[in-house]
């Protein structure tokens, strides 16, 4: 299969929802060194809510992400949250009447859901967020039609972004008056999305 249909977005949202019951504290966690600690707490909610959420059709992707775009919305009032309903909304406008879409499409949706994200929050590459997860993924997917390589090449290069900006200082959000002292420590999005990535693949 060279192509994912509303059962595969459907299967990917359930096995984050059922990733989310041992990550949410991990998540919590890192997320208390830099912030409020609610990011796995935040982020379950939602993905629960998406995983909840009616499907109207099963012929159409782009509904589909976008009762997930209502469904996350609806269940969050952060930063993040909301940045993860913009990415949706963005996947329902480019899919929307689609039976199934092409994997190969996967790299310029997270491109295009990675703009709409900065422009959404103001973030900028390079300031240590889920954004620099969500671009290193994009870029190694580009072109790629078959399901196995892409999961593999998307795990591989989230994981490694973590592992890149590990040693950076967060320049944005709440983190960011910590400066230095965010030096070793995982951006609590940017493991998300890691972890997420490896969940779903």
């Amino acid at each position: 299969m060279r192509d994912f249909n509303v059962s595969d977005v459907m299967e990917a949202a359930s096995k984050a929802a059922s990733a989310m019951v041992h990550l949410e504290q991990e998540l919590n966690d890192a997320d208390a060194k830099l912030g409020d600690g609610d990011t796995g707490g935040m982020l379950a909610r939602v993905i629960n809510a998406i995983d909840g959420a009616a499907i109207a059709s099963q012929d159409d992707v782009g509904a589909c992400f976008s009762a997930y775009a209502r469904a996350a919305a609806t269940a969050t009032g952060s930063s993040l949250g909301t940045l993860f309903a913009t990415a949706l909304m963005t996947f329902a406008r480019e899919t929307k009447g689609k039976p199934a879409v092409p994997v190969f499409e996967l790299g310029r949706l997270l491109g295009l859901a990675r703009d709409a994200m900065m422009a959404r929050g103001g973030a900028n590459l390079g300031d240590k967020t889920v954004l620099d997860a969500i671009d290193a993924v994009a870029q190694v997917l580009e072109g790629v039609s078959d399901p196995a390589e892409a999961k593999a090449k998307a795990v591989k290069a989230a994981a490694g972004v973590l592992t890149e900006f590990r040693g950076k200082p967060n320049k944005i959000g709440r983190a960011r008056m910590f400066a230095d002292q965010t030096i070793g420590l995982d951006d609590p999005g940017m493991l998300a999305f890691a972890k997420l990535c490896e969940a779903i693949a």
